[in-house]
């Protein structure tokens, strides 16, 4: 299947951890020329060095989030370095630590809220009018399986993915008629050095080792194991094409079956 993606240019936030640099790299397999942004600017090269080896068209950006400054001229960076505009945007940004609900800084959630909803918002608005006026347009954004079924100790992320989830589905109305999709995404337990993060922290609140742990964890998993990244970065690839014109305003679960509710 032609997935229609040759030549177009997208960025991938969060390019330099295990979801984003997967999509990233299997974006570029596609044909799609490929901004990787993130905060750790060597990672992000390191993804575009991969896309590059094998074939692809890659720029990497240094890119802190919360610096809402710099938007336009990382924007203006990708189109000068890969000779168009975005086409497709993945909005996919990085957790904050474990937290419960309650007795929260006002600090911690201007901060995440900053890097976690401000900046995908904003960036998002500063490509919506290329894309609309060119009647062609990707926004996927990843959040967490937090926004369905919400994870204890995870209080910050579950409430501000949660706000994205709104916005995306508002959005998705205002630009539908432009050819522009909004979906999001919501990954389960897939095996990225965050989700291993999270099983130990969730072992020394427990005092209890990190295997039994996982051990649980694939337990409750129809699927039976944790997913692979390139599980993930296969259906946002899909989303991202001219294939999925017909699909906005989603939440699409990448899961393996774990969340219970419909």
């Amino acid at each position: 299947m032609d997935l229609g993606l040759k030549g177009k240019v997208a960025l991938v936030l969060g390019a330099g951890g295990g979801l984003g640099g997967a999509i990233a790299r299997t974006l570029a397999a596609e044909g799609a020329r490929v901004a990787a942004a993130d905060i750790d600017e060597s990672a992000a090269r390191e993804t575009a060095r991969e896309i590059e080896a094998s074939g692809g068209k890659a720029l990497a950006l240094g890119w802190d989030l919360a610096d809402l400054g710099s938007i336009a001229s990382h924007l203006s960076a990708v189109e000068k370095g890969l000779g168009g505009t975005v086409d497709i945007l993945v909005n996919n940004t990085g957790g904050p630590p474990p937290t419960p609900a309650a007795g929260q800084d006002p600090a911690v959630w201007r901060k995440h809220f900053d890097s976690m909803v401000l900046s995908v918002v904003a960036i998002t608005d500063a490509v919506l009018p290329s894309m609309r006026s060119r009647t062609w347009g990707r926004i996927i954004t990843s959040t967490s399986s937090g926004v369905v079924a919400p994870i204890p100790n995870l209080a910050v992320s579950n409430a501000l993915r949660m706000s994205l989830v709104g916005w995306s589905k508002t959005l998705a109305g205002e630009v539908g008629r432009d050819n522009v999709t909004c979906n999001i995404v919501l990954p389960g337990r897939i095996a990225t050095k965050r989700i291993a993060f999270l099983d130990e922290q969730k072992a020394k609140r427990e005092n209890r080792d990190v295997a039994d742990v996982s051990a649980q964890s694939t337990a409750s998993i129809p699927a039976g194991r944790y997913g692979d990244p390139q599980e993930y970065a296969d259906v946002v690839t899909f989303l991202a094409s001219e294939r999925a014109s017909y699909v906005t305003g989603s939440v699409i679960r990448i899961d393996g079956g774990l969340i219970q509710s419909i």
